[in-house]
């Protein structure tokens, strides 16, 4: 039996998370309710994985001065993917195509120690590409890109452990979203101009790094000319409905923007050091992951990413309130739950049109006399009638432990 394939652009639309309209433009959807509820959780997600992981969250402007660019090398290697300056005065402002530069700014804030370090600076923030409308689809190539990004300032000798630790990381993400890495690729830079010119950089980054996959277990591929311009990075490849391969998370080793921004610490000498910056990404950007997710789950997405995590449905309207009750004792445990009553045609009607809720909870004459719910899992599996509050324990549980399990 062949599995059906998703198109994340239709099936979005379909179930309501994001459109698009000619006024705002190519390539800048807009999020729905439902969409707006998946964002936020998988961001809520990313957020709380971090700071459990000892990451310090901020935010920065999404508009910087040109110069701020010039230092860090956007505008010499990666400006024909940015957009025009605009006039400010007598300044020239530009929108962010990534967020090192500004994390960099944070960390050289003020003076740094050695025990500060590995210093970890996470933000989940808009940056934009000036991507050509031909290449535009979807979520997947979009010109307002909110990146789940971060940044490790450490020593040398901290580098391998901290790139280790970012990839352990993003694979529990992935097994947490139900996400299926195709391969992990070492991407090294080509010929031309678009590379920093600094050989012995390249060669110390790109020995870091194939010690970080060797140490980690991982088989990887190498593949030339898919470097950041400023250094090596391990791309961690996924695959979309057609097979088109896509990159969604990855690890760098930078030693060029330490440099250019004059980053430094002070060590257990008393003497100045460069730290090294590692940077990395779990998710990638939140529009390519949900793309990915979509199309991965065919919208039934695992219970803690569902916009509706339960459907409550009464037989008839002699179970209404009851059942109106049990939406309200599952909202107050903080599972996203809706009342389908009869007024939305018959229950086989309400169910087949529930078919990607994670939970549904039928109240009958008998289920609502008992105090009870009887269960249906998407997929067709029937725990049977039990108790409310342990209906919603259930659910509250498996919703806390996130993972794609629907039942114990």
């Amino acid at each position: 039996m062949n599995t059906p394939v998703h198109d994340h652009r239709r099936l979005g639309r379909e179930l309501g998370l994001f459109d698009t309209d000619p006024l705002i433009g190519a390539g800048l959807p807009y999020w729905l309710p439902d969409g707006a509820i998946v964002r936020h959780t998988l961001e809520e997600y990313v957020r709380e994985a971090e700071r459990a992981a000892g990451y310090r969250h901020v935010y920065s402007p999404v508009l910087g001065k040109r110069e701020l660019y010039e230092i860090s090398g956007h505008w010499a290697h990666y400006s024909d993917d940015m957009y025009p300056p605009m006039d400010l005065g007598a300044e020239q402002v530009v929108l962010r195509p990534s967020l090192c530069p500004h994390h960099a700014l944070i960390y050289r804030s003020r003076s740094r120690s050695y025990r500060e370090l590995p210093l970890r600076i996470a933000e989940l923030g808009a940056m934009y590409r000036s991507e050509l409308s031909g290449v535009l689809g979807g979520l997947t190539r979009v010109r307002a890109i909110h990146l789940n990004d971060a940044h490790v300032f450490c020593t040398l000798d901290q580098a391998v452990d901290e790139a280790r630790a970012a990839l352990a990381l993003i694979a529990r993400a992935h097994a947490d979203l139900g996400i299926r890495a195709v391969r992990h690729r070492l991407s090294l830079p080509g010929e031309g101009g678009k590379y920093v010119a600094d050989p012995a950089l390249w060669r110390r980054a790109t020995a870091l790094l194939r010690e970080v996959l060797d140490a980690s277990g991982l088989a990887y591929e190498e593949a030339e000319g898919e470097a950041a311009f400023y250094g090596p990075k391990i791309d961690v490849q996924i695959a979309d409905a057609a097979g088109r391969e896509a990159t969604l998370s990855t690890v760098q080793i930078d030693f060029h923007q330490p440099e250019r921004f004059d980053l430094h610490y002070i060590g257990a000498d008393g003497g100045k050091h460069r730290p090294v910056m590692v940077h990395r990404s779990v998710i990638g950007s939140v529009e390519r992951a949900v793309a990915h997710l979509v199309e991965a789950h065919g919208g039934a997405f695992p219970a803690w990413l569902a916009p509706v995590q339960l459907v409550v449905l009464p037989v008839t309207g002699g179970q209404a309130a009851r059942a109106e009750e049990v939406v309200r004792r599952a909202v107050a445990r903080g599972l996203r739950a809706e009342l389908s009553g009869p007024e939305h045609g018959t229950l086989g009607a309400r169910v087949r049109a529930a078919r990607l809720v994670p939970y549904q909870a039928v109240i009958g004459e008998r289920e609502a006399d008992g105090g009870l719910a009887a269960v249906r899992l998407r997929g067709g599996r029937r725990p049977g009638a039990l108790p409310v509050e342990e209906v919603l324990s259930r659910i509250a549980a498996r919703v806390a432990a996130r993972g794609t399990a629907l039942w114990e």
